[in-house]
């Protein structure tokens, strides 16, 4: 396990002089990203409290020690937080079997907000030097009921005569005994239990690991893990199930690309894009942001911050289903997608024409071309290969879009003549770089890296970013920077 950071402020006054407070008691200063609380002992050592919050005055026991610093548990507060709120969910908390999927319900959502804010900030400073000229102000959106994505585990569990579905359990390999989730949608919630009958009364239930869930905006489907082949009886069970609860069964026998309707026919998976009159299909196992309701307002806002003009050529880096390219379309003169999958690039390819085809009740969608590269092992060659844009949309998985931002590094170092640079790669004479790049990302640590690139060595400014709460109540920190050509 790596060391955990230190990265948010307290909310509340300034601290206690340690040696004021009674013997064992701990003044909580701030919260790091795995929602511990930040504390100091008396000799200035650091510690880590699960469960405590900022300016709470607590005792903990402490359960694991290195040299710099040391891992506790919470056993008493003393002062409780103004922030600290009672969780919505009952199987929340820090007891044996609580669930693991949250991290932070038991502090107040517009908290959350502001630690994820600063946790940005500080990935940002730390980590690449850069400091945005503007904080822009959060995406927010509902904070229960919002995940539509969610892998739940399955397991029978001979020893209490019952299967278990749902996520694993704090710091553990085990499922936790869910009856109910509330950041899954109510009528997914409605299903836990049934799904758990379900599963038990099959003749497959020692053989199903894993049921993976996808909500379109008028289809719920479930994906079946099964590793063994399903018995007539069991197929029925699984029609009743889907008849009687509104569910679209797939079956997954083995790796992803099996993956295939129980019955063909019925309504397509999709989720729509009002905004850009764009729908876009898509298959249960494809990559679909977590939170739709904040997945409108993040292309809704990249897109006016990106600022397209109708004669302007657009790339869309690391594109996936055509999330953005597609409302890219609308605006551009041309737009180019390019990602690493060749099955995403060619269901990108069928949303693109499906959108075209029914573009007769708006504006016809911009000549649109998808690329399946390797974005990990981009060169400048390559990057001028493709082609000059006057605007770029970089949304890359968690490790961030490194080779893409050190490709435009090393041109911008060759043009000027910089020490130990490579020359200019071929054709790169008339190549320019775009005037403005929006990034999104999922990684706090890899956009301040590459942030670092463009702001040191590509000569970018950093004009805005800010935080995106697509998770609420969980670690994870999605975000967006704007950077412009200094």
């Amino acid at each position: 396990m790596s060391e955990p950071k230190e990265l948010s402020p307290s909310f509340e006054p300034a601290a206690q002089d340690a040696a004021d407070l009674p013997e064992g008691w701990l003044q909580v200063q701030s919260m790091d990203l795995d929602a511990q609380g930040v504390a100091r002992k008396p000799d200035g050592k650091v510690i880590f409290i699960d469960g405590a919050l900022p300016s709470e005055l607590v005792t903990a026991n402490t359960h694991r020690k290195k040299n710099n610093w040391e891992q506790a548990s919470l056993v008493a507060i003393h002062r409780e937080s103004s922030q600290r709120v009672r969780p919505g969910c009952q199987h929340f908390g820090l007891h044996g079997g609580a669930c693991g999927g949250c991290k932070m319900q038991h502090l107040h959502v517009g908290a959350q907000v502001a630690v994820k804010q600063r946790v940005l900030e500080d990935n940002l400073w730390h980590l690449g030097k850069v400091k945005a000229e503007t904080v822009m102000r959060p995406i927010e959106g509902p904070a229960w009921g919002y995940r539509y994505r969610a892998r739940l585990a399955v397991r029978h569990v001979i020893k209490k005569g019952q299967v278990l579905v749902g996520f694993h359990e704090r710091k553990s390999r085990y499922i936790a005994d869910m009856q109910t989730c509330k950041i899954l949608p109510p009528h997914v919630d409605a299903m836990l239990m049934p799904l758990r009958a379900l599963i038990a009364g099959m003749d497959a239930r020692d053989t199903c690991p894993q049921i993976e869930l996808a909500c379109g905006d008028s289809v719920t489907a479930m994906v079946l893990r099964h590793l063994e082949p399903l018995s007539a009886d069991d197929l029925a069970r699984l029609r009743a199930f889907a008849s009687e609860h509104g569910v679209q069964w797939w079956l997954q026998p083995k790796g992803p690309d099996t993956v295939k309707l129980l019955d063909e026919g019925g309504e397509e998976l999709s989720y729509a894009l009002p905004d850009f009159g764009i729908t876009m299909p898509f298959k249960p196992t494809d990559f679909t942001q977590v939170n739709p309701h904040i997945n409108r307002v993040l292309v809704s806002r990249a897109l006016r911050l990106l600022d397209v003009q109708p004669h302007e050529r657009v790339i869309d880096w690391f594109c996936g289903l055509g999330n953005f390219t597609l409302p890219l379309a609308t605006q551009a003169r041309e737009v180019l997608g390019i990602e690493g999958s060749e099955a995403l690039v060619a269901r990108s390819r069928e949303n693109y024409a499906l959108n075209q085809a029914v573009a007769h009740n708006h504006k016809a969608l911009a000549a649109t071309d998808f690329v399946a590269r390797n974005l990990f092992e981009m060169t400048p060659a390559m990057l001028v290969a493709d082609g000059a844009a006057d605007k770029w949309l970089v949304d890359p998985p968690r490790e961030g879009a490194f080779a893409l931002a050190k490709a435009l590094a090393d041109i911008e170092q060759s043009r000027i003549g910089a020490e130990g640079a490579d020359p200019l790669p071929a054709g790169a004479e008339g190549w320019t770089p775009p005037k403005r790049i929006v990034y999104v990302s999922c990684n706090p640590a890899t956009l301040a890296r590459d942030a670092g690139l463009l702001v040191h060595l590509a000569g970018y400014r950093c004009t805005a970013a800010g935080m995106v709460n697509m998770f609420p109540h969980t670690a994870h920190v999605e975000s967006m920077a704007v950077f412009e050509r200094a």
